[in-house]
């Protein structure tokens, strides 16, 4: 378990932004002997190969293919984004003659308050000149990688009501302070040294705050994991464990990351564009099968929508559904919602809990209160594209869309073991 707990959180350490979340999965993979494919060439795949595909950088999709033909896709989909501030163009703010301040705006639901007085940084990718008077730019990853920019709370004495609660303004009270006035024109400077590129090189960027907190493993029996960004590198993480590890052999198995769940999926590398659907035509078309063929592939596929869930506050248990009330160290979170906005159905959800039982997995059901909205997961937004069997899973955790939430040491562990047994024995 404390390897397990330690693996994950050095991979969220290594992924302050959903591009060096794929740059680590691809990293690994490449290391296990996958080979890169690119949507801009022609595939050549072959029974018992490993692949993946990378959109946008921030997206990827890992595959193994069976050594004889398949008989369908089994699919594990996660998301690599989370809640954080975009840096603007032209970011730096003069303010009031004493200060440097970034002007940022909201990227996804985050809760704002816990962004304040602790060490943030900047990271993300800048797109650089190939060469003078070219116009073409290539990519670069950069993480400032110390603690860079603050956002300091007003004090009590100015807003005596503040503990009654607060309405924030994104444009007012969420802007970070970079320096004092002498590091006015200095921003870009600071990224491109630790892109390791000239300034005058830089065209654009995107570029996030990110909490600098290190990830901590605390409680009377070191039963709960803290750090940023657990929604959804956990579930991206402890898929791609099950998935790595996993023999597949009479199914297509994949590991699929969509990027911008967080605002909607409706982006060219998210779970509503075509990404899943040309992969698996692709794979369809590379092994001379007809579109017959396909449709009937799809119909024999399954999807694993993985993304984290809620579990009961021990302070606002009012908030929870009267009896599905999921706990963190207490395995696989099934989720129903009957407006569909969880896929989960009672076929869907029936495979789900057979496949927890095989792999000796405990799981546990989630539901929102029936006068409360819930979130939405990428599964029926995928679905839009590629219609096949999915059920809505996570992870039980707390303080969602914080900076710094929290879940149990033990889900991980489960999560691995489920996704390997749902690989392994897909034929439902």
């Amino acid at each position: 378990m404390k390897k397990t707990v330690k693996g994950l959180t050095d991979f969220i350490k290594k992924s302050p932004t959903a591009f060096h979340a794929v740059a680590e999965l691809k990293e690994r993979l490449l290391s296990d002997g996958f080979t890169e494919l690119s949507e801009n060439e022609k595939w050549k795949l072959k029974k018992g190969g490993k692949y993946f595909v990378t959109r946008s950088e921030s997206s990827i999709i890992s595959f193994k293919l069976p050594k004889s033909d398949y008989k369908g896709f089994y699919m594990i989909a996660s998301h690599s984004d989370s809640p954080s501030f975009k840096i603007k163009e032209n970011p730096e703010i003069d303010a009031v003659g004493a200060y440097v301040t970034l002007n940022v705006e909201k990227y996804g639901g985050m809760l704002c308050a816990p962004w304040f007085d602790r060490p943030l940084s900047v990271a993300g990718r800048v797109m650089v000149r190939k060469s003078a008077g070219s116009i073409g730019v290539e990519s670069k990853l950069v993480n400032v990688d110390k603690d860079l920019v603050m956002l300091p709370s007003l004090a009590i004495h100015m807003d005596r009501e503040a503990n009654d609660g607060h309405k924030f303004n994104a444009q007012k009270d969420m802007l970070p302070i970079f320096g004092d006035e002498k590091s006015k024109d200095k921003f870009m400077s600071v990224i491109a040294k630790a892109a390791g590129v000239k300034e005058k090189d830089i065209v654009s960027h995107d570029l996030f705050l990110y909490n600098r907190v290190e990830p901590s493993v605390w409680g009377a029996s070191e039963e709960y994991v803290s750090a940023g960004r657990l929604d959804d590198l956990e579930c991206c993480y402890g898929s791609f464990e099950g998935f790595m590890s996993a023999e597949n052999k009479k199914n297509v198995i994949m590991h699929v990351v969509y990027d911008n769940e967080e605002v909607g999926s409706t982006t060219r590398q998210g779970a509503a564009s075509t990404f899943l659907k040309d992969t698996l035509e692709r794979i369809n078309d590379s092994f001379s099968k007809t579109r017959e063929d396909y449709l009937v592939s799809i119909a024999n596929s399954f999807m694993v929508s993985a993304d984290n869930a809620h579990a009961v506050h021990p302070n606002y248990a009012e908030k929870a559904d009267p009896v599905n009330r999921p706990q963190m160290n207490k395995g696989i979170v099934i989720k129903y919602n009957a407006n569909q906005k969880y896929t989960t159905d009672a076929v869907s959800g029936a495979i789900c809990k057979m496949v927890c039982e095989k792999a000796k997995v405990p799981y546990q059901t989630f539901t929102n209160r029936s006068d409360v909205a819930g979130g939405s997961t990428l599964g029926n937004i995928s679905g839009t594209q590629v219609a096949v069997r999915t059920v809505d899973i996570g992870m039980a955790q707390l303080a969602m869309h914080s900076p710094y939430e929290t879940a149990g040491v033990l889900d991980v562990d489960y999560l691995i073991g489920f996704s390997r047994t749902f690989f392994e024995n897909g034929d439902f």
